[in-house]
């Protein structure tokens, strides 16, 4: 998959931005995390995104795909090749990246995201309120 099919399937996920960082990284990132990474200049590994821990396990053991420098300790992988894997299993991880990073976000940052409505206040504050009307 090349730079641009990237970003188009990257940045049709809601919410989600690009950054270069670091130099020549474009960061695909969700609520201010990141989700894929990958270089806009030569370099080792052309793509890396975070994948589950069964996919970690599964797709380590293919060719042209190996533990991602630096974040393999967060279930990162890395694609030495362009033609690792297919774009429509490509487009199915990358979703799958950007909804675990979009799950582990905030509540308060994730209902920004999603455009949903801050819920009304309850418990204390909204007791204190009620009280103090009623004097």
């Amino acid at each position: 998959m090349n730079v641009d099919r990237l970003r188009e399937v990257c940045l049709s996920f809601p919410g989600a931005t690009e950054q270069i960082q670091w130099g020549y990284d474009l960061l695909f990132k969700v609520g201010g995390k990141m989700f894929a990474v990958t270089p806009l200049e030569p370099a080792p590994v052309c793509l890396s995104f975070k994948a589950s821990p069964e996919n970690f396990a599964e797709l380590t053991e293919r060719p042209n795909i190996i533990p991602a420098p630096y974040l393999a300790r967060a279930q990162w992988v890395a694609l030495e090749t362009r033609d690792a894997l297919s774009p429509h299993e490509l487009a199915r991880l990358l979703r799958e990246s950007y909804d675990m990073v979009f799950a582990k976000l905030p509540k308060k940052t994730r209902d920004a995201v999603s455009g949903a409505k801050p819920a009304k206040a309850r418990g204390k504050n909204a007791a204190k309120k009620k009280r103090r009307g009623s004097r």
